[in-house]
């Protein structure tokens, strides 16, 4: 069933646990996400990045989650990813879209208020939630490329004595921090200030997000959830799940028909998202 972005926070905020939230750009991806989610019995929120647009075009896959969301079992929050101009947000709150983000990240601090909060009111005046983000992460959507020039990771950090103006100055609805992830795939092990979150919690009771998602250990991801992550943005780690089964199944030459290929890519690629519902939802033991 079709729910908002607070909808689904909220049932984490009370279990204190976090709620996934998957990009998927493609059919197989949806399928593997709302499949496992159902599976679970656990809300999800199911993205489009506006990064994917040649992936797959946002008018021809939001209809299909918009639809798949309303006839799912769990309540799904459908939801625009790092949109990066107001116009494309709205072409997702036309879709039925329940929330979106916005990301003006890469914007000197007021410029960030200014346009955030232009989309927060039309958003809100279409019953629509906006997350926007405060603080930058090394790489941008999508793990490759745009990666940000410092020697010092911490300069990238969220400043946590910003967040009441900045929550104050957009009425966003949930709000992105920065304290050590990375999109895409880690060259390194990435080195998380997890005080970062605790110090931006104590300031703050709106749901705070996690981007990066993939790729850290299962005692880092409920580190975070007991300090305060509600919504973990995650797709690399499944998406690659699904590129190792299609190279296995290839190499095997085990079919000769592209819908066997994909249906065996999306069992992978949902095998993964049934192991990390698990560890967010804490049903992982």
């Amino acid at each position: 069933m079709l729910a908002s972005l607070k909808e689904v926070c909220n049932i984490a905020n009370e279990k204190n646990v976090a709620v996934g939230s998957f990009n998927t750009p493609n059919l197989e991806c949806l399928l593997a996400v709302l499949e496992a989610a159902e599976e679970l019995d656990v809300p999800v929120i199911i993205a489009h990045a506006q990064c994917h647009e040649d992936v797959a075009p946002l008018d021809s896959i939001g209809r299909v989650m918009v639809e798949l969301a309303r006839a799912s079992k769990v309540k799904v929050c459908v939801h625009l990813d790092h949109g990066e101009d107001l116009e494309y947000c709205k072409r997702a709150i036309d879709l039925g879209f329940t929330s979106i983000m916005i990301d003006n990240s890469t914007l000197p601090y007021e410029e960030n208020i200014k346009l955030t909060r232009e989309a927060v009111l039309y958003a809100h005046a279409h019953g629509v939630d906006v997350e926007a983000e405060l603080g930058r992460l090394p790489s941008r959507e999508g793990g490759v490329g745009g990666e940000v020039a410092t020697e010092r990771p911490e300069d990238l950090y969220t400043d946590v004595n910003l967040v009441n103006d900045f929550i104050d100055r957009t009425d966003v609805d949930a709000l992105a921090i920065a304290f050590g992830t990375a999109h895409g795939f880690y060259k390194t092990k990435p080195v998380l200030n997890f005080d970062v979150i605790s110090e931006t919690r104590k300031r703050t009771d709106i749901p705070l997000v996690m981007h990066g998602g993939s790729g850290i250990s299962h005692e880092e991801y409920r580190e975070v959830i007991s300090r305060g992550i509600r919504k973990i943005n995650y797709y690399s780690y499944m998406s690659y799940a699904g590129f190792a089964a299609a190279k296995a199944v290839t190499a095997a030459k085990e079919s000769d028909f592209y819908h066997n290929l994909a249906l065996d890519v999306k069992n992978a690629m949902k095998q993964n998202a049934i192991d990390t519902l698990r560890v967010f939802s804490k049903l992982d033991g």
